[in-house]
């Protein structure tokens, strides 16, 4: 038997969440919500520790944005996650665990609601016939894995990117999610031996991963030094009154302030951090693996980007559709080989993001809680309109 539903949001991350809230707000439902954890993406498992680019005011607005999340902050006992966010200076940063506890308070409310059914699995396959998205889950614990349902929204995340090191090599690799979590970090690389860490990159992430590393280096890893692997420029957010230049991929918060004192080219060769950290500038087209300074390195943390998560098996009709299927950046919808939309598939989230030009014309990808939100109040009445 073939259970049905109004929606399908695959990913329980934050924008899964913000996708099921706006659908909720929309009067679509009954939902079905899919994810193999349902603790808040990675933001909750592997960043509580990052410092955020955002102001604890965003997070605060996140929470407050619709109204299925308002009920559940009104039926939360305080003290809560959203309490202890109204608590902080709202014009501050704050680590990312604030804003992981938040969206799994709002998570763990939402799957309380009578019209979320909450499947703890993930989807394998998904095929559009007969006017609606026929699923099949990973689901060994129940006698009916067949789910239909109008709407599929894949809010699947997104994972660090890597490149391949030419082999052989005795380069430990540092995973990006550890270099962000100096409790982890520290265990990573031996104290008492020598350790040269290449860092690849001049992302927020790879910032962050450097100061971590240096914070270790002057305290309890005194044999610790840091290769600095960058193409370009570091790039900063620069405020403009009602909006922001760079917002989405200049540097901000503590990144930002460490950056300008302690890595530029004039403050570099100055500042104490010189004694630790090396910048080895790489031209336009050539790639860190090819530098000879990289032999000098015992481990290396690559901050590259992100790429999508795997998604299901998608089919239309059973013709198996691109993968990953062409996304509308404007939308959120997907269309097909043919550049025709695939009805009833959308998506949301970093591995899908808005695309966004600011008044000076540079187009970004816009990534981050209460940007995920505002996308998604614009388009959910959109693709609710298609239930109609």
């Amino acid at each position: 038997m073939t259970s049905r539903f109004a929606a399908t949001v695959v990913g329980a991350g934050p924008a899964g969440l913000a996708t099921v809230g706006n659908l909720l707000a929309q009067r679509v439902s009954p939902v079905l919500w899919v994810d193999p954890l349902f603790s808040s993406g990675r933001l909750n498992q592997s960043y509580r520790e990052v410092p955020s680019n955002t102001k604890v005011s965003l997070f605060v607005d996140f929470a407050r944005a619709v109204k299925p999340f308002r009920d559940v902050i009104d039926s939360t006992p305080a003290p809560n996650a959203i309490t202890r966010l109204l608590q902080l200076d709202q014009n501050q940063h704050c680590t990312l665990a604030n804003a992981a506890d938040m969206c799994q308070t709002l998570t763990d409310g939402l799957v309380k609601r009578d019209d979320v059914a909450k499947a703890v699995t993930t989807v394998n396959a998904a095929n559009w016939t007969n006017g609606a998205w026929q699923l099949t889950l990973d689901d060994k614990t129940s006698k009916n894995n067949q789910y239909s349902s109008s709407l599929l929204v894949l809010c699947t995340g997104a994972h660090p990117k890597s490149i391949k090191l030419p082999q052989p090599t005795s380069i430990k690799d540092i995973h990006l999610d550890v270099a962000l979590t100096p409790t982890k970090l520290q265990s990573a690389i031996s104290q008492s031996e020598p350790a040269t860490v290449a860092v690849i990159g001049s992302s927020h992430s790879a910032i962050l991963a450097i100061l971590n590393l240096y914070n270790l280096a002057t305290t309890s890893h005194p044999k610790l030094r840091i290769k600095w692997f960058s193409r370009s420029p570091l790039l900063y957010a620069v405020p403009q009154g009602d909006w922001i230049l760079y917002d989405n991929t200049g540097l901000k918060g503590l990144a930002a302030t460490w950056a300008r004192d302690h890595l530029e080219h004039d403050t570099l060769q100055s500042s104490k951090a010189s004694r630790y950290i090396e910048k080895v500038s790489l031209s336009e087209r050539e790639s860190f693996t090819a530098s000879p300074v990289l032999s000098q390195c015992s481990h290396i943390v690559q901050a590259i980007g992100y790429a999508p998560n795997p998604l299901p098996n998608l089919t239309f009709d059973g013709a198996l559709l691109p993968t990953p299927p062409a996304h509308d950046p404007h939308s959120g919808a997907f269309n097909d080989r043919d550049g025709r939309p695939v009805p009833g598939l959308y998506g949301a989230g970093i591995a899908w993001p808005e695309s966004v030009t600011d008044p000076a014309g540079n187009v970004e990808s816009a990534v981050g809680l209460f940007k995920f939100m505002r996308f998604l109040r614009r388009v959910v009445p959109e693709w609710s309109k298609t239930l109609n």
